[in-house]
């Protein structure tokens, strides 16, 4: 499946920013949530093909809400990378645990970033 609409969960406003920067300049649609209640609202309105999710975040975590999201039939099959600040092994495996696709840690590299939404594009 070809990834062309992007949802960006993240709490930090530079960081929604500079991920949303990269990835328009790349050519993708995006579209931001700075919570999980907010990203529910975004799914709800329309499917994205790819979610960069963050981990740390008031309310419902990014593990939670990537669990959440992948048990649901409607989103089950899209791709979700961790994009966090947890740069522990066991964070990486439990996010993979919880079904993200993939893991990246901030900050974010612009080459490996992309060649992560390039491997599953």
């Amino acid at each position: 499946m070809p990834i062309h609409n992007v949802l960006i969960v993240d709490d930090s406003k530079t960081e929604l920013m500079y991920l949303s920067d990269i990835l328009k300049k790349a050519g993708y649609a995006v579209v931001t949530a700075e919570n999980a209640e907010e990203a529910n609202k975004r799914l709800d309105q329309a499917k994205p093909d790819l979610i960069l999710m963050d981990v740390v975040m008031p309310g419902q975590n990014g593990f939670q809400l990537t669990r959440a999201i992948t048990r649901d039939p409607r989103f089950s099959d899209v791709p979700i990378i961790m994009c966090t600040s947890k740069n522990q092994e066991t964070d990486r495996v439990w996010g993979m645990r919880q079904g993200a696709r993939d893991y990246i840690t901030k900050p974010v590299d612009q080459a490996e970033l992309m060649g992560k939404i390039r491997a599953l594009g």
